[in-house]
């Protein structure tokens, strides 16, 4: 197949604002690279970083007007609110201390939210922001980005339809190198914002990228953590938050699973990946090779899935922007996200009501979820890798 996706359209361009994301960090640009895809809403306000001189070399590299660039989010908040020309939703892409405050600052003036992940450091300020947004009725998106890709759309489709049969078992793992040496201790910015328990919250790796296998599971087969028994190491001499941990995992149902995630696997780059064992059949997608899937069923040979050239099922179809042999990667995946984000939010905006597949995004619900493992993950490793209950 050659057709990609359309972009544009009629719907008035949206404006949003930011928290986070000024000169230095790496996720906030990385938003507004995927927002800018589909030219859907653009940047009208920023407070960038806790350095009012960050936020203002920020900004102007982003052509905003100085009256519009402020010194803590606070400030925003209130201050744009009150504007005509006020910003539509607003994003939060701080370090993770920070996404409860700011986000709760936001919907507290009338906007809604896109969070990065982990939503909160804890599950108590993480119900908290739901109880906000639902009682505001405002729009809360968490950016738990993979979900974007049109082969795990897919793949949650071919599992929805029974293709693979009753889940079995899950074997999925996240294993980075970066954190091999102590990089925190070079002043590397990503390092020490991990590894730091007053910025990170209680866990680095679980917190990081083990909440990602979560997230990922839970959407992709529907499958829900019954109970979990967790280690969680800290290889670093010194560190004082782990960079490895094993999860052995019972989903209500009866299925079973193991995670592993580590920042301390020399070799492997970003290698999230997820094997899905069924009665029927079984699927596994790599993150790094995220247009293809490979796919088996019993009493037939063992296949390649291929984004573009191969039958996929409508919804992920109609995400998919490229020719086929052409990549689509992180920053289609993000702009796939704020797609169906901005077009639900620009319905609500007209008044339209909202249906279940207008949702089709990361909500405040999985954000407390999120939270609510890293957790249980921390106890059950602290009580010396016991089971504990969801």
């Amino acid at each position: 197949m050659i057709e990609g996706q359309a972009s544009g359209g009629k719907t008035p361009k949206l404006r949003y604002g930011m928290v986070g994301g000024g000169q230095g960090a790496f996720i906030g640009d990385v938003h507004r690279k995927a927002i800018a895809m589909d030219g859907k809403a653009g940047i009208v306000c920023g407070c960038f970083s806790q350095s009012y001189d960050n936020t203002l070399a920020t900004g102007d590299i982003l052509g905003l007007p100085k009256e519009r660039l402020y010194r803590t989010f606070d400030e925003m908040m209130r201050t744009e609110a009150k504007r005509p020309d006020r910003p539509d939703f607003m994003i939060v892409v701080t370090t993770n201390n920070a996404h409860y405050p700011a986000a709760k600052a936001a919907l507290e003036n009338g906007f809604p939210v896109v969070c990065d992940k982990p939503l909160t450091t804890s599950s108590k300020n993480a119900a908290d922001l739901a109880r906000l947004a639902k009682q505001k009725d405002l729009l809360f998106c968490v950016t738990y980005a993979y979900s974007g890709y049109p082969m795990v759309r897919n793949i949650r489709d071919m599992i929805a339809a029974g293709e693979i049969g009753d889940i079995r078992f899950v074997n999925a793992e996240y294993p980075q190198e970066w954190l091999a040496t102590k990089l925190e201790d070079t002043g590397q910015k990503q390092a020490l914002s991990r590894t730091d328990p007053r910025v990170a919250g209680i866990s680095n790796c679980v917190g990081d990228i083990g909440s990602h296998i979560e997230f990922m599971v839970s959407h992709m087969t529907g499958l829900r953590i019954e109970s979990l028994c967790a280690r969680l190491d800290r290889f670093g001499p010194g560190r004082p938050l782990d960079d490895n941990a094993t999860v052995m995992v019972n989903y209500k149902g009866g299925a079973k699973g193991v995670y592993w995630s580590s920042q301390i696997a020399i070799g492997h780059d970003n290698a999230l990946r997820l094997r899905l064992y069924g009665t029927k059949g079984a699927v596994e997608w790599f993150q790094e090779s995220p247009n293809n899937a490979r796919v088996s069923f019993l009493g037939r040979p063992t296949g390649t899935l291929s984004r573009g050239r191969d039958p996929m099922s409508p919804r992920a179809q109609s995400i998919s922007r490229l020719p086929s042999g052409h990549p689509e990667g992180y920053f289609e995946a993000f702009a796939n996200l704020y797609a169906a984000y901005i077009a639900a939010l620009a319905k609500k905006l007209r008044g339209e009501p909202l249906f279940k597949e207008d949702l089709d995004f990361p909500g405040v619900d999985e954000g407390i979820r999120g939270v609510r493992y890293i957790e249980k993950c921390v106890e059950s490793s602290a009580k010396g890798a016991v089971w504990v209950n969801m």
